[in-house]
């Protein structure tokens, strides 16, 4: 991944594209989330697909076995023929598979009429009651809650048209707000395009994490302010080699006066020095605060 994808621009402070970078991170994960979904909706298709034709497989199969079991029958039945005749034989191998499907419906059929409804009715009416209650107070009509009355056959009648109508309005502003998007990509194209961004995702946390390394952005501040105190100094040296300069040249000087002209000008660099240091530490922070804010 290049700085273009951040925003840098250069080798000094990197924390100018923090905004940049998480910018560019929260525009590609939408994109990302609904890529996956499409990829995962094309692979559940590709195996449904997979699971008809499995159900295909076994449907035959049972067919197959069902077959097996017509033959057991037909075998009953010769075997019993052998010592009765063939309708007898049939007749009574078909007496004793009817008395057994009776036997085992009537059972079944018991079971479900003693477990139905599947749902707690006494318990959803009850709560039905309470809210009731709560919205209406005394003028809520418990005759509502049963179906068969006209008021509940009315209330059910209102709240499904406006169900209806709540959906239709739904519908409309979801097709109003939904851009033609084209065609739908395919499994393959859905493939490349999250593999891509997944690498240039990785790419852009990679660089998020060397923009976030607090050390190195405390060793460039700090190259930074030492080159700015380096400056500073040079500067108070060609200060200090000026005013030493003339009385350096003069002709006929005497060795004293230079000595007591030398004095002032160790005094001026020794205030000097202090001054230009923190002139220099404010230029850096001052720099640094800017950059911060432009960001």
């Amino acid at each position: 991944m290049s700085g273009r994808h951040t925003g840098r621009t250069g080798g000094g402070l990197r924390l100018t594209a923090l905004p940049k970078t998480l910018k560019l991170i929260f525009k590609l994960a939408p994109r990302q989330l609904n890529d996956e979904i499409a990829f995962a909706k094309a692979e559940l298709k590709r195996k449904g697909i997979q699971l008809g034709i499995a159900a295909a497989f076994a449907v035959v199969a049972l067919i197959f076995v069902l077959l097996l079991v017509i033959g057991l029958v037909v075998a009953a039945i010769m075997g019993l023929a052998t010592i009765m005749p063939a309708w007898l034989a049939a007749l009574l191998v078909c007496a004793v598979f009817l008395i057994i499907a009776l036997i085992v419906g009537l059972i079944g059929v018991s079971r479900f009429k003693k477990a139905m409804p599947l749902v707690p009715e006494e318990t959803i009416r009850g709560l039905k009651y309470d809210l009731g209650i709560a919205k209406e107070g005394s003028s809520f009509d418990p005759a509502v809650l049963d179906p068969n009355t006209p008021q509940a056959k009315s209330a059910k009648a209102a709240k499904e048209a406006a169900a209806a109508r709540a959906k239709a309005e739904k519908e409309a502003k979801k097709a109003a707000e939904q851009p033609d998007l084209g065609p739908a990509p395919s499994e393959d194209e859905l493939r490349r395009r999250l593999d891509q961004r997944r690498r240039h995702l990785t790419g852009v946390r990679d660089e998020l994490g060397e923009e976030l390394d607090l050390k190195a952005q405390a060793q460039i501040l700090l190259a930074a302010g030492q080159q700015r105190v380096e400056e500073g100094k040079e500067l108070v040296d060609d200060r200090i080699a000026a005013l030493r300069g003339p009385s350096a040249t003069t002709p006929g000087a005497r060795p004293s006066t230079g000595s007591s002209g030398s004095a002032p000008a160790a005094e001026l660099a020794k205030r000097w020095k202090p001054l230009a240091a923190f002139a220099a530490a404010a230029t850096t922070f001052v720099v640094l605060l800017r950059r911060l804010l432009k960001g």
